[in-house]
Protein backbone atom coordinates (compact mmCIF):
# COMPACT_ATOMS: atom_id res chain seq x y z
CA UNK A 1 0.00 0.00 0.00
CA UNK A 2 1.07 3.40 -1.02
CA UNK A 3 2.35 5.56 2.20
CA UNK A 4 -0.14 8.30 2.33
CA UNK A 5 1.82 11.77 2.30
CA UNK A 6 0.20 14.73 4.49
CA UNK A 7 -1.17 17.80 3.17
CA UNK A 8 0.16 20.94 2.99
CA UNK A 9 -2.77 21.89 5.65
CA UNK A 10 -2.14 18.60 7.53
CA UNK A 11 1.26 19.39 8.09
CA UNK A 12 0.54 22.95 9.07
CA UNK A 13 -2.46 21.57 11.79
CA UNK A 14 0.33 18.99 13.27
CA UNK A 15 2.50 21.86 13.63
CA UNK A 16 0.30 24.06 15.05
CA UNK A 17 -0.91 21.05 17.58
CA UNK A 18 2.44 20.62 18.56
CA UNK A 19 2.96 24.22 19.40
CA UNK A 20 -0.42 24.45 21.43
CA UNK A 21 0.99 21.31 23.57
CA UNK A 22 4.75 22.63 24.15
CA UNK A 23 3.32 26.39 25.33
CA UNK A 24 0.48 24.24 27.51
CA UNK A 25 3.76 22.40 28.88
CA UNK A 26 5.47 25.94 29.27
CA UNK A 27 2.63 27.47 31.43
CA UNK A 28 1.97 24.05 33.83
CA UNK A 29 5.72 24.09 34.44
CA UNK A 30 6.25 27.53 35.01
CA UNK A 31 3.82 27.23 37.82
CA UNK A 32 5.32 24.52 39.42
CA UNK A 33 8.32 25.69 39.68
CA UNK A 34 7.99 28.86 40.24
CA UNK A 35 5.63 27.61 43.60
CA UNK A 36 8.51 24.63 44.17
CA UNK A 37 11.87 25.50 42.33
CA UNK A 38 13.77 23.42 40.04
CA UNK A 39 14.07 20.59 43.26
CA UNK A 40 10.86 20.35 44.14
CA UNK A 41 8.99 20.30 41.35
CA UNK A 42 8.16 16.77 39.57
CA UNK A 43 7.61 15.94 35.87
CA UNK A 44 4.70 13.33 36.45
CA UNK A 45 2.82 16.15 38.48
CA UNK A 46 3.72 18.70 35.44
CA UNK A 47 2.59 15.78 33.41
CA UNK A 48 -0.75 15.25 34.51
CA UNK A 49 -1.96 19.26 34.98
CA UNK A 50 -0.96 19.32 31.04
CA UNK A 51 -2.47 17.94 28.26
CA UNK A 52 0.70 15.88 27.14
CA UNK A 53 2.27 12.90 28.53
CA UNK A 54 5.78 12.77 30.48
CA UNK A 55 7.06 10.81 27.58
CA UNK A 56 6.14 13.84 25.28
CA UNK A 57 7.56 16.45 28.29
CA UNK A 58 10.92 14.15 27.76
CA UNK A 59 10.45 14.67 23.82
CA UNK A 60 10.17 18.07 23.86
CA UNK A 61 12.69 19.33 26.60
CA UNK A 62 15.04 16.59 27.19
CA UNK A 63 13.65 15.89 31.01
CA UNK A 64 13.16 18.20 34.14
CA UNK A 65 16.54 20.22 33.54
CA UNK A 66 15.68 21.29 30.09
CA UNK A 67 11.99 21.94 30.83
CA UNK A 68 13.10 24.30 33.42
CA UNK A 69 15.62 25.92 31.51
CA UNK A 70 12.96 26.76 29.09
CA UNK A 71 10.68 28.23 31.56
CA UNK A 72 13.39 30.30 32.65
CA UNK A 73 14.55 31.15 28.96
CA UNK A 74 10.84 32.47 28.13
CA UNK A 75 10.54 34.25 30.95
CA UNK A 76 13.18 36.55 30.54
CA UNK A 77 12.53 36.78 27.10
CA UNK A 78 9.08 38.31 28.18
CA UNK A 79 10.27 40.25 30.19
CA UNK A 80 13.25 41.96 28.34
CA UNK A 81 10.51 42.31 25.57
CA UNK A 82 8.75 44.92 27.84
CA UNK A 83 12.34 46.49 29.00
CA UNK A 84 13.24 47.34 25.69
CA UNK A 85 9.17 48.09 23.89
CA UNK A 86 10.20 51.13 21.79
CA UNK A 87 7.33 53.32 22.20
CA UNK A 88 9.00 55.56 24.12
CA UNK A 89 10.84 57.33 21.40
CA UNK A 90 8.63 60.24 21.04
CA UNK A 91 8.21 60.81 24.55
CA UNK A 92 10.16 63.35 26.76
CA UNK A 93 13.20 61.92 28.85
CA UNK A 94 12.03 62.06 31.68
CA UNK A 95 8.40 61.06 30.84
CA UNK A 96 10.20 58.48 29.24
CA UNK A 97 12.16 56.83 32.40
CA UNK A 98 8.80 57.40 34.13
CA UNK A 99 7.46 54.80 31.61
CA UNK A 100 9.87 52.25 31.81
CA UNK A 101 10.17 52.28 35.65
CA UNK A 102 5.78 51.84 35.66
CA UNK A 103 6.15 49.30 32.87
CA UNK A 104 8.34 47.38 35.41
CA UNK A 105 6.63 47.84 38.46
CA UNK A 106 3.27 46.82 36.66
CA UNK A 107 4.86 43.75 34.80
CA UNK A 108 6.65 42.47 38.71
CA UNK A 109 2.91 42.68 40.01
CA UNK A 110 1.56 41.20 37.14
CA UNK A 111 3.77 38.06 36.88
CA UNK A 112 4.99 37.13 40.65
CA UNK A 113 6.12 33.95 38.81
CA UNK A 114 9.11 36.04 37.20
CA UNK A 115 9.67 36.80 40.42
CA UNK A 116 9.35 33.79 42.11
CA UNK A 117 11.12 31.94 39.21
CA UNK A 118 14.26 34.34 39.51
CA UNK A 119 14.76 33.95 43.25
CA UNK A 120 14.36 30.06 42.87
CA UNK A 121 17.60 30.52 40.15
CA UNK A 122 19.75 32.85 42.45
CA UNK A 123 19.07 30.11 45.33
CA UNK A 124 20.65 27.35 42.43
CA UNK A 125 23.25 30.50 42.03
CA UNK A 126 22.58 31.06 38.57
CA UNK A 127 23.48 27.52 37.73
CA UNK A 128 21.13 27.31 34.69
CA UNK A 129 20.61 30.87 33.78
CA UNK A 130 23.92 31.39 31.74
CA UNK A 131 22.69 28.28 29.36
CA UNK A 132 19.84 30.80 28.40
CA UNK A 133 20.80 31.35 24.58
CA UNK A 134 21.02 35.35 24.06
CA UNK A 135 20.63 36.00 27.22
CA UNK A 136 23.14 38.75 27.53
CA UNK A 137 22.41 40.25 24.27
CA UNK A 138 18.79 41.21 25.66
CA UNK A 139 20.30 42.71 28.49
CA UNK A 140 22.61 44.54 26.92
CA UNK A 141 19.32 45.86 24.66
CA UNK A 142 18.06 46.59 27.98
CA UNK A 143 20.86 48.60 29.20
CA UNK A 144 21.27 50.61 25.56
CA UNK A 145 17.53 51.37 25.66
CA UNK A 146 18.70 53.07 29.08
CA UNK A 147 21.58 54.75 27.69
CA UNK A 148 19.66 55.89 25.51
CA UNK A 149 16.88 57.64 27.94
CA UNK A 150 19.73 58.96 29.76
CA UNK A 151 21.64 60.35 26.73
CA UNK A 152 18.24 62.62 25.55
CA UNK A 153 17.88 63.54 29.52
CA UNK A 154 21.40 64.95 29.87
CA UNK A 155 21.19 66.67 26.88
CA UNK A 156 17.64 68.52 27.28
CA UNK A 157 18.79 68.76 31.06
CA UNK A 158 16.69 66.95 33.18
CA UNK A 159 18.84 64.52 33.78
CA UNK A 160 22.84 64.92 35.69
CA UNK A 161 25.34 63.47 33.83
CA UNK A 162 27.02 60.35 35.13
CA UNK A 163 24.64 58.06 35.53
CA UNK A 164 25.08 54.04 34.69
CA UNK A 165 22.45 52.72 32.96
CA UNK A 166 23.39 49.33 34.74
CA UNK A 167 23.11 51.05 37.63
CA UNK A 168 19.85 52.60 36.87
CA UNK A 169 18.76 49.07 35.46
CA UNK A 170 19.63 47.39 39.09
CA UNK A 171 17.90 50.02 41.07
CA UNK A 172 14.69 49.68 39.12
CA UNK A 173 14.19 45.93 39.30
CA UNK A 174 15.56 46.10 42.70
CA UNK A 175 12.79 48.64 44.03
CA UNK A 176 10.05 46.22 41.49
CA UNK A 177 10.47 43.37 42.67
CA UNK A 178 10.85 44.22 46.65
CA UNK A 179 6.97 44.50 46.15
CA UNK A 180 6.69 40.95 44.83
CA UNK A 181 9.42 39.02 46.48
CA UNK A 182 8.75 40.31 50.18
CA UNK A 183 4.74 41.41 49.73
CA UNK A 184 3.66 38.48 52.33
CA UNK A 185 6.69 39.18 54.87
CA UNK A 186 6.53 43.27 55.14
CA UNK A 187 2.60 42.86 54.82
CA UNK A 188 2.68 40.52 58.31
CA UNK A 189 5.56 42.41 59.93
CA UNK A 190 4.14 45.56 59.55
CA UNK A 191 0.42 45.12 59.20
CA UNK A 192 0.55 47.13 55.87
CA UNK A 193 -1.42 45.63 52.94
CA UNK A 194 1.17 45.52 50.02
CA UNK A 195 -1.62 44.07 47.12
CA UNK A 196 -4.48 46.02 47.26
CA UNK A 197 -5.10 48.64 44.41
CA UNK A 198 -4.45 51.64 46.58
CA UNK A 199 -1.29 50.11 48.31
CA UNK A 200 0.21 49.21 44.47
CA UNK A 201 -0.64 52.84 43.05
CA UNK A 202 0.80 54.60 46.60
CA UNK A 203 3.78 52.05 45.90
CA UNK A 204 4.13 52.78 42.04
CA UNK A 205 4.18 56.25 42.38
CA UNK A 206 7.08 56.61 45.27
CA UNK A 207 9.39 54.06 43.15
CA UNK A 208 8.99 56.35 40.36
CA UNK A 209 9.33 59.08 41.98
CA UNK A 210 12.47 57.69 44.34
CA UNK A 211 14.43 57.02 41.25
CA UNK A 212 13.35 60.26 38.87
CA UNK A 213 14.73 62.05 41.59
CA UNK A 214 17.80 60.10 42.01
CA UNK A 215 18.12 60.74 38.03
CA UNK A 216 17.22 64.62 38.04
CA UNK A 217 19.88 67.41 37.81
Amino acid sequence: MAKTVPTGKESAGRASEAEETRLNILDVATAEFADKGLSGARIDEIAERTNASKRMIYYYFGGKEGLYRAVLERAYTAVRAMDTHHGRDGLAPDAALRDVIGATFDYHNQHPEFVRLVMNENILRGAHVGEIPGIRERNRAVVEHLRGILARGVASGHFREGIDPVELHMTISALCFYNVSNRYTFSYGFERDMSSPKALARRRMGVIDVIESWCRR
